[in-house]
């Protein structure tokens, strides 16, 4: 499903880029703050995520002064759909309509989520399938596919 190799980032990593897309552009005390309040990190861990993040090449640099201004090289819809991608890669195909529905159970969501997924489902009715072909390698799951 995955189209392009984009870096893949880690959970911390997501959230120092969760606070960039926020604010559009930080500084590495923005970020620091944030993240203080928000996960009790030290200084250190956050501007060591700031340096993976660059040379992973999801932040921009821009000197401004003697600080540094961070920007998103990537936005976070991007990000999001690619992340996505890349899970959905990992799940038998026979499993991703159980996987979705155990995710949109656990998740609290607005009556306007609820609106945009009822249309959704509305128009996914239009295209379903009646059998969905696994992409197991064979011994890799439980579907029946190759026993």
């Amino acid at each position: 499903m995955v189209t392009e190799d984009k870096p893949k980032i880690t959970d911390s990593e997501w959230e120092v880029m969760r606070v960039v897309w926020t604010l559009r552009q930080a500084t590495s005390k923005d970020i620091c703050e944030v993240l203080q309040v928000k996960k009790d990190w030290k200084q250190s861990t956050t501007k060591t995520f700031i340096g993976r993040l660059v040379k992973k090449g999801m932040l921009n640099t821009r000197s401004e002064g003697k600080r540094f201004l961070y920007t998103a090289v990537v936005n976070e819809d991007e990000s999001l759909k690619a992340a996505k991608e890349s899970f959905l890669d990992n799940v038998c195909n026979k499993q991703v309509g159980k996987t979705i529905t155990k995710m949109i159970a656990e998740a609290t969501l607005t009556h306007e989520d609820i609106r945009l997924l009822e249309d959704m489902i509305a128009e996914k009715k239009k295209e379903a399938v009646d059998d969905i072909t696994c992409n197991c390698v064979p011994g890799q799951c439980k579907c029946k596919m190759h026993c």
